[in-house]
């Protein structure tokens, strides 16, 4: 006989017993309330993909993230890691008949074959919203918008989280400037992206060591991010050819989010880079004020992902925003739903000649869109009451030889105790009893 401890669930996996479904629920009832407020359209794909779609946007190292395997079919296969390889796919065989541009959103299950740690499982699941085939700034806040927007419904507001924004273009221009030669782009961009983490020695190292900088070009990098705030910038490379368009970009994408309502949202910071060799434009990522979690989102703008997977050429900017580190952080705050378990009425039955009655009601009241339980089991009327007391019951609805003789129910509310006496025809609608 196998022990229950071999059925163990799988590391980095979760169950969802009603109260957790209930906050999962409660996040994708707000997630498609908000996208469809902005015109969005809802799709999916399937959970499991070709390998090769991977490989060819993220490079042969992402396949040690993977759930991936050969089946039966002897093709090489992987559990979907994340969705806008899978959304370009689709949209690379019917794209060019579509209008433009395309509004559509996702929330799939992913899955990563990555170290758990708080925040990070090993499956999660994720909103991804996408507008692909429009290129500017009011795009770019649009999306931004839908982000901040749906968190905004389930009650996180500029108190608590920011979205730190960035543009890859903005600060290509600036480290161009500073001199650091374009061949060595993505390397910079891997080591700004750690300036946060790790101590200056250590960056002017990296800079030096694993991007080839002379030593006075690191000082000059490392040196930008000591006043990193736009302005400062500005003042500093706003005459620059190379800078200079993508910094009137930036600000017209913040003046738009502020006309939206989110311009205290938002924060300019060069440190957001993101997916090295995938984002074009603008970046940004959304995390709580104090600090505490990991990022609750990220997303940006991506121009060449539909070509790589053999669709025509359009721009495009999504985001994603997974449910693991926004669920901690709703109820670290004290903003997840109550998901105990409720029903509207309770039927309570004296004897079993009100059984056919009991069902009759229950039928009838479940029709006009009540939530009604009655025992399915002969049980004392102490234990019935109990049972509704169980299920969360609002009203009990109790049966009684008596009353029913006189053609009523007596309605208990179980908060107050308070009575009343409603007629059983009324119960049942047009129904006559004893038919």
């Amino acid at each position: 006989m196998s022990n229950a401890k071999d059925f163990a669930r799988l590391p980095g996996f979760r169950d969802f017993p009603p109260e957790e479904l209930g906050l999962r629920s409660h996040l994708f009832e707000a997630w498609r309330r908000v996208a469809a407020r902005y015109g969005f359209q809802e799709y999916d794909a399937p959970p499991l993909e070709p390998l090769s779609l991977y490989v060819e946007k993220s490079g042969e190292e992402i396949v040690g993230q993977l759930y991936n395997f050969t089946d039966k079919g002897g093709r090489e296969v992987s559990l979907r890691p994340e969705m806008t390889p899978s959304l370009a796919r689709v949209l690379g065989d019917r794209s060019r008949s579509m209008p433009k541009p395309i509004r559509w959103f996702s929330i799939p299950q992913l899955f990563r074959y990555e170290r758990q740690q708080r925040g990070r499982l090993r499956e999660h699941f994720q909103w991804n919203v996408d507008l692909v085939g429009a290129a500017g700034p009011e795009a770019d806040a649009e999306v931004l918008a839908v982000a901040l927007d749906g968190l905004r419904e389930l009650g996180l507001d500029a108190h608590h989280i920011r979205a730190r924004v960035s543009d890859r273009r903005l600060l290509a221009g600036i480290l161009g400037a500073l001199g650091v030669p374009e061949s060595s782009l993505l390397a910079a961009y891997g080591v700004v992206d750690k300036i946060e983490r790790e101590p200056r020695e250590r960056i002017l190292q990296r800079l030096t060591d694993e991007v080839e900088l002379p030593r006075e070009v690191a000082e000059a990098v490392a040196g930008l991010f000591d006043a990193p705030e736009l302005d400062a910038v500005e003042a500093r490379f706003g005459q620059d050819p190379a800078v200079a368009p993508h910094l009137a970009s930036l600000r017209s994408f913040l003046e738009i989010l502020g006309d939206l309502g989110f311009g205290e949202y938002v924060d300019f910071d060069l440190t957001i880079v993101r997916g090295l060799a995938y984002y074009t434009g603008v970046v940004f990522e959304i995390f709580d004020r104090a600090g505490e979690f990991r990022a609750v989102a990220g997303g940006g703008r991506y121009d060449r992902l539909l070509e790589l997977v053999g669709g025509e050429s359009l721009p495009a900017v999504g985001f994603g925003m997974g449910d693991v580190v926004l669920s901690d952080l709703l109820r670290e705050r004290g903003l997840a739903p109550d998901t105990s378990h409720s029903v509207d009425h309770f039927i309570v039955t004296i004897g079993d000649e009100q059984a056919s009655l009991a069902r009759r009601i229950a039928a009838s009241l479940r029709g006009r869109g009540r939530s009604v339980v009655y025992g399915v089991r002969g049980q004392s009327v102490r234990k019935q009451f109990s049972a509704a007391s169980n299920e969360g019951a609002r009203e009990v609805l109790v049966l009684g030889p008596d009353e029913v003789s006189r053609g009523v129910a007596v309605v208990r509310s179980m908060d107050s105790g308070a009575e009343r006496e409603v007629r059983i025809s009324e119960l049942l609608g047009d129904a006559v009893v004893g038919a």
